[in-house]
């Protein structure tokens, strides 16, 4: 039964295709105000959850809430596309963000998940989620980059106290891009791919061949539909990776690298109701530390730099950077001087965890 609660991430295509079908043309609105509306005041209200998973034990069909989110997200897509020839301007913008706002925290959120597994088949359905956002490059950039230098001045994802989430999405996303060109460089090298197994070749070709279909599904306007729905989509994913590590360093060693990956490198949130939406992205502490650990195994790591709300919450803060400085910053210092004072270097280099 516990399980099941994994399925609430369904609310949000759920909402959209049932404002298509109740509310017509006009009821874009419908995703945005459950997203950022009444599951930030149903999340407050569930309050925490901080029970530990059972080690080594899952659940029956646990990854079948993964298995079905593409075939969900390509329905939603179909719809928007199909209706696109017939909106007008505005109604085609928001419908289209009400979309990103699904495939960038559904999505993204689930080939996060899969693109840590070891084997082809949920890692094939991680790639085709982000190309679906038009970014698949994070499948090598977050894998070998992100993980590796984590909480570094290496890492573009890793937000810096101070700096805003519109310079860090521009940051983030081009920096990420550079580094998911390096890295998939260095990986052909070692091991001789070539064709389609570069990933430098098969994505931009797979992603000319995605913006093709939408044109051919829904014309001039399905294109611009479905571009716009992807940079909603990748963008929501920058603002949640600005949230989850802002202002949090690793400590350099004398030798030049850094400490290894500890749970108080990211921030955490136990959140009842938002943990189950997103397949416990916000018990980030453990999933950076031991990133092949499934999502329904990660632990709540209590004493972990915790947020004061859940993700969606924490998005809408972002995004004014007075408030988002008044909120965390005071939290980011605090953090800093408890480490201080409390812990010192752990010997050894990075741990790569990918």
């Amino acid at each position: 039964m516990r399980q099941l609660t994994y399925t609430v991430g369904y609310v949000l295509p759920g909402a959209f295709l049932a404002a298509w079908a109740l509310g017509g043309p006009a009821a874009w609105w419908w995703v945005p105000v459950v997203a950022f509306f009444a599951i930030p005041v149903f999340d407050e209200l569930l309050g925490h959850d901080e029970v530990e998973p059972v080690e080594g034990v899952r659940a029956s069909g646990a990854d079948l809430p993964l298995w079905l989110w593409l075939p969900t997200q390509l329905l939603c897509l179909a719809v928007l596309l199909h209706h696109a020839p017939t909106l007008g301007l505005v109604q085609l913008l928001g419908w289209s963000v009400a979309l990103g706002i699904i495939s960038g925290g559904g999505g993204i959120t689930v080939a996060h998940e899969l693109v840590h597994r070891k084997r082809r088949f949920p890692r094939a359905l991680a790639e085709l989620l982000m190309l679906s956002v038009l970014y698949p490059w994070f499948c090598v950039e977050h894998v070998h980059g992100h993980h590796r230098h984590v909480a570094t001045p290496v890492d573009p994802a890793t937000s810096r106290r101070g700096e805003t989430v519109y310079a860090f999405w521009a940051r983030s996303v081009f920096g990420g891009l550079a580094s998911a060109w390096h890295l998939e460089s260095a990986i052909v090298a070692r091991q001789g791919r070539s064709g389609l197994a570069d990933r430098r070749v098969r994505y931009p070709l797979a992603m000319g061949l995605s913006v093709l279909a939408a044109g051919l599904l829904g014309g001039p306007w399905g294109v611009l539909a479905f571009i716009v729905q992807a940079v909603a989509g990748f963008t929501l994913l920058e603002v949640i990776n600005y949230v989850e590590h802002y202002g949090l360093e690793r400590q350099q060693l004398p030798n030049g690298r850094y400490e290894r990956v500890q749970p108080h490198h990211s921030w955490n949130a136990t959140h009842a109701l938002t943990n189950r939406l997103l397949f416990n992205l916000q018990r980030h502490a453990d999933h950076h530390a031991w990133a092949y650990r499934p999502y329904d195994q990660l632990r709540a790591w209590p004493d972990a730099p915790a947020l004061p709300f859940g993700y969606p919450t924490m998005v809408l803060i972002a995004l004014v950077p007075p408030l988002w400085r008044a909120v965390m910053d005071p939290r980011v210092a605090a953090e800093h001087a408890h480490r201080v004072e409390t812990e010192a270097p752990s010997p050894g280099s990075v741990s790569i965890r990918t």
